[in-house]
């Protein structure tokens, strides 16, 4: 993946992704608003060069074993893996719905508690994704 300016978090989430393959994309929101200053939803996109079924499930298991404050789901459906609130995804109905962005918006304006305590499950499931074994054979 080429080197970007990245926050600490998103360095962060990136080398803990990276134990499980090569990444040709990465995207991580910015924890507060660049104008507003208001916490924001996180949500992690990201892409490996050669996705397997096996990384699909250890971090779906991660997010669902863990002791999460919010519920998350690994969105598959596209191109890019999503992982999100699930409470995200379904507000807004899915990640092809145009009403996502506003989903986002809304919750980051008026739920703020929901907004920490997804940032902080967050940062738990990147340090779970650092710890966790890397499973010896990661072919499907």
């Amino acid at each position: 993946m080429e080197d970007l300016a990245v926050s600490a978090r998103s360095e962060q989430a990136i080398q803990a992704l990276l134990r499980f393959g090569d990444l040709a994309w990465f995207s991580l929101p910015a924890e507060t608003h660049p104008v507003h200053g208001y916490r924001q939803v996180p949500y992690m996109g990201f892409r490996y060069k050669s996705p397997r079924e096996k990384v699909a499930r250890l971090i779906e298991e991660v997010t669902r074993d863990w002791r999460t404050e919010v519920a998350w789901t690994l969105d598959r459906t596209r191109r890019n893996w999503v992982l999100v609130p699930s409470r995200i995804l379904s507000e807004a109905q899915g990640l092809d719905n145009p009403a996502f962005a506003d989903v986002v918006h809304s919750v980051n304006v008026q739920d703020p508690l929901f907004c920490a305590k997804a940032l902080s499950d967050l940062e738990l499931i990147i340090q779970r994704l650092q710890e966790v074994p890397v499973p010896e054979d990661l072919s499907d």
